[in-house]
């Protein structure tokens, strides 16, 4: 239908240029797959990250084919996952570090049917500002005791319809949404990145930040231990090394009976002890 056409929409014109270009400017191209991402999550994320990241939703044979021009090392890896409706960032932010932010931007979502809640849904006893109506029938199937009251529907009593875990049914979803309760956490996630040549893949760019957090603060604690016993002086173990060393000499003072200020007080007391123990064996003795 399109063989002979020799004009195409500025707008397409426009992105089709840009495609080519940004994967030059930047040294991280990220890829997000579309197909479980709400357009409200994206508005949030680029006001978050405006002038640190470009974003690009398009859909995939437009991309493919102005990718295909760039010479850029690996691009053909990221060509060949380009499926559907997607969203590239362009960016000189390290893909994981990227894909950090993003696990932390998540928002919460209006549900549709069959999602997953992400809280335990409470329904607060209020007056809901809905005339009565077909309505009552969906508070009724969805287990919400209510009562009509100045001519609107009141519920009557709070109440937690869904449990954080369970799936939200297509009769309880639009009715959370009438009342603004958004149960379902979202956010994004990358799919793929090429970061100067190299790709990576989902998995590999998940990171566990407060389990690196807790081996580095255990690696620490093991590097400082092993310097003390090494008598590796630092500035944050000298103070330990000293302390460690003045108790040795303390210890090889009294045990050799050679008297400072410090330990002559404990070595006599040493000698006091030994002396009396002495004398008692001396007192049970019996000569043969």
């Amino acid at each position: 239908m399109h063989e002979n056409r020799t004009a195409y929409p500025k707008k397409k014109t426009q992105m089709f240029q840009q495609l080519q270009e940004l994967p030059k400017q930047y040294k991280v191209l990220a890829l997000v797959k579309m197909t479980k991402v709400r357009a409200s999550q994206i508005l949030p994320l680029r006001k978050k990250l405006k002038g640190e990241v470009e974003f690009f939703c398009i859909k995939d044979k437009l991309a493919q084919i102005a990718l295909q021009k760039v010479d850029v090392p690996g691009i053909k890896d990221i060509i060949d996952e380009l499926t559907g409706q997607c969203l590239l960032m362009f960016t000189n932010m390290s893909p994981f570090k990227l894909n950090v932010l993003l696990a932390k931007n998540k928002i919460m979502l209006a549900a549709r049917g069959g999602d997953i809640s992400s809280i335990n849904i409470v329904v607060p006893a209020k007056n809901t500002g809905i005339a009565p109506g077909p309505m009552l029938t969906e508070f009724k199937e969805a287990g919400i005791p209510t009562k009509i009251d100045q001519g609107t529907i009141w519920i009557s009593k709070e109440t937690t319809p869904v449990k954080k875990g369970e799936m939200i049914n297509d009769k309880l979803a639009p009715l959370l949404g009438k009342l603004d309760i958004k149960p379902v956490e979202a956010g994004i996630a990358l799919y793929s990145a090429l970061e100067e040549g190299v790709k990576y893949s989902e998995v590999e760019m998940i990171i566990d930040v407060e389990k690196i957090r807790e081996e580095f603060a255990l690696a620490h604690q093991q590097a400082v231990s092993l310097s003390i016993e090494a008598a590796y002086i630092t500035p944050e173990n000298i103070g330990q090394i000293l302390s460690k060393a003045a108790q040795s000499a303390r210890s090889v003072s009294i045990e050799s009976g050679f008297m400072t200020d410090e330990t002559k007080e404990q070595i006599l007391q040493k000698a006091d002890a030994q002396a009396k123990a002495l004398a008692g064996k001396a007192k049970d003795y019996t000569p043969a």
